[in-house]
């Protein structure tokens, strides 16, 4: 089916108005959850021939987010899309005035492929709560994931109000070319910049999840064995194909032989790798992407791991010491299992080596020290963190999940996903019984006082 019989179906469909009812967003988030759920084997197998992801990895990062999401939504949609009304102030008396909220209208979601059902269809979801239709572009790189979300999505839904659409970067330039109310594209800083160029010339506007190079400040006083348990999980799960993954380590110079030897110890517990793949261990998504990480390991500066197998694509979990800012696997945002280790001295200049370079997505404090840590957390800029954990910070909906600078713009997540596809219309309802004359022409010095009084 051509892109542009699919907007022009989406458009005509947005412009009846059913989306914009209540019950018809409940009862297709309903719908999406009972297909998901219908056809999550389906949708296992071909995420494990695309990665070699397991179950458990698949349903912790992928569905339960996407089931906890749809449940949210079905609880909350009905009061988040009343009118709330505000107060209106003197100037407006006997007025009230109320914000009505309303979805943007037909919308674009390009998801990405290191979660690809997760970055996809959390995105399409949190479009349909707040009443839209929506057009999918998943990433062609894992190409059965992308294949098994378009049959089941295309097969359950009207084109008109859902549609996924299979291609490459020619299918998304064509879809760039349409007239969307919004896009929401999930992927790198580089084409980002292109889906962020296009949108600006029809003024469509946009929400990008990019990335960036996350720091995790490790202070002297951290509980080691905890803290290297959680970097561990965090940077690794998902071989460290994770936009919010660890992507390197600032750690107190006295401690550092601890900790490093401690991260190894975790690794060796937590991966046994030897025979090749595990149940917990994934794949590098491709072979390009699997060169570019081959030729970040430094192996003069290897600490631990670095062994590969092309022919699997797989790499071990690597660690890097005595790494500085200047290095190759510091320039960009890893993406990968690497993990480069830098020491400091000095917390001052170890926070201005990390602001002297982009906001990052993400950044990771683990200590004790509550004055250190509230130092970093209010002198650097970052999208979302934690203290003493990483990653976790995205599963609590309560929070907006998004970054800054050229870690990207805008959020979702919960009801900050709901105002991300939503315009709220400002509305001043004033009758007719009274006008007092104090705006109107002729003015006086005394129309000026009640202006002032009025409007001070």
């Amino acid at each position: 089916m051509e892109i542009k019989n699919i907007y022009t179906q989406q458009l005509e469909f947005f412009n009846s108005n059913q989306t914009k009812e209540v019950s018809f967003r409940i009862e297709q988030l309903q719908k999406i959850k009972s297909v998901l759920i219908a056809h999550e084997d389906e949708m296992y197998t071909a995420i494990y021939e695309d990665f070699g992801k397991s179950k458990f990895d698949t349903y912790s990062a992928e569905f339960s987010l996407l089931y906890h999401e749809i449940n949210i939504f079905i609880k909350n949609i009905k009061s988040w899309s009343k009118r709330r009304r505000v107060a209106t102030g003197m100037a407006n008396f006997p007025a009230k005035s109320y914000i009505i909220p309303e979805p943007l209208g037909v919308t674009l979601v390009i998801g990405a492929w290191n979660y690809p059902y997760q970055l996809s269809l959390l995105p399409a979801i949190t479009a349909i709560a707040a009443g839209n239709t929506v057009m999918i572009k998943p990433s062609e790189l894992p190409s059965r994931t992308a294949a098994v979300m378009a049959k089941i999505i295309n097969e359950n839904f009207p084109s008109k109000f859902l549609y996924v659409v299979e291609g490459g970067v020619e299918t998304t330039t064509e879809l760039l070319n349409h007239r969307f109310d919004k896009i929401f594209f999930t992927g790198s800083i580089p084409v980002g910049r292109i889906i962020y160029q296009a949108a600006a010339k029809l003024l469509t506007p946009v929400t990008l999840e990019l990335g960036g190079k996350s720091p995790t400040f490790v202070l002297a006083d951290a509980d080691l064995k905890t803290t290297a348990k959680r970097i561990v999980w965090a940077k690794f799960f998902n071989a460290g194909q994770t936009c919010v993954a660890p992507d390197y380590i600032l750690v107190e110079k006295k401690i550092e032989e601890e900790f490093l030897k401690t991260l190894a110890a975790t690794i060796t517990e937590f991966y046994d790798l030897k025979n090749g793949l595990t149940e917990n261990y994934v794949q590098i998504v491709n072979d390009k992407n699997f060169d570019r990480l081959a030729k970040l390991i430094d192996r003069e500066k290897l600490y631990f791991g670095g062994e590969m197998d092309a022919a699997k694509r797989l790499i071990h979990p690597t660690i890097l010491q005595n790494v500085n800012f200047e290095d190759p696997v510091m320039e960009d945002e890893i993406f990968g299992p690497i993990l480069p280790v830098l020491s400091f001295t000095n917390l001052d200049q170890a926070i201005a080596a990390v602001k002297d370079r982009p906001k990052p997505l993400s950044c990771y404090i683990y200590g004790k020290d509550r004055t250190q840590i509230d130092k970093i957390l209010s002198e650097v800029s970052f999208g979302g963190g934690a203290v003493n954990d990483s990653i976790m910070h995205l599963s609590n909906s309560n929070m907006p999940f998004g970054g800054v600078g050229f870690s990207g713009m805008g959020s979702y997540h919960g009801k900050y996903g709901f105002d991300a596809f939503s315009h709220y219309k400002s509305i001043l309802d004033k009758p007719t019984w009274l006008e007092p004359n104090v705006k109107y022409a002729p003015y006086t010095d005394f129309k000026l006082k009640l202006i002032k009084w009025m409007l001070g």
